[in-house]
């Protein structure tokens, strides 16, 4: 699984993403694809991940957006120098696509700013 890293504001969110070859159905279009993020504080305060947003993207251009509280239901606290770790899946109709979005975190002190997480690459069979 090749890494997919982007840091903003002391928060490093690395994404590794897989395909699902045993749950995917290549006769009826259905490619599903698992991935695993680590979110790691590097910075002195702590956060905590309110929302998440994500942009996926079919190799036709079909874009679907997901947007909601948490990751997998849950909304971590992370303290410096502590990561959370997580991991998802998405179903797409295409052998390729990519996916990227950002989380909104808020301080400990109150102020929200958001993450970038990195886009990366989905492919049928690249595992």
């Amino acid at each position: 699984m090749v890494p997919y890293v982007a840091t903003t504001e002391d928060i490093t969110v690395t994404v590794r993403p897989v395909y699902l070859d045993g749950q995917s159905d290549v006769l009826n279009k259905r490619f599903v694809f698992g991935y695993f993020v680590r979110i790691q504080n590097e910075g002195t305060a702590e956060v905590q991940l309110l929302r998440r947003h994500w942009h996926i993207q079919d190799s036709k251009g079909r874009v679907q957006e997901v947007e909601g509280e948490g990751v997998v239901g849950k909304t971590p606290v992370i303290s410096p120098g502590e990561s959370h770790e997580y991991n998802s899946f998405c179903i797409i109709e295409t052998f390729e696509g990519a996916m990227e979005g950002t989380y909104l975190m808020e301080r400990e002190y109150g102020s929200r700013f958001k993450v970038n997480i990195p886009r990366f690459d989905l492919r049928a069979a690249a595992n």
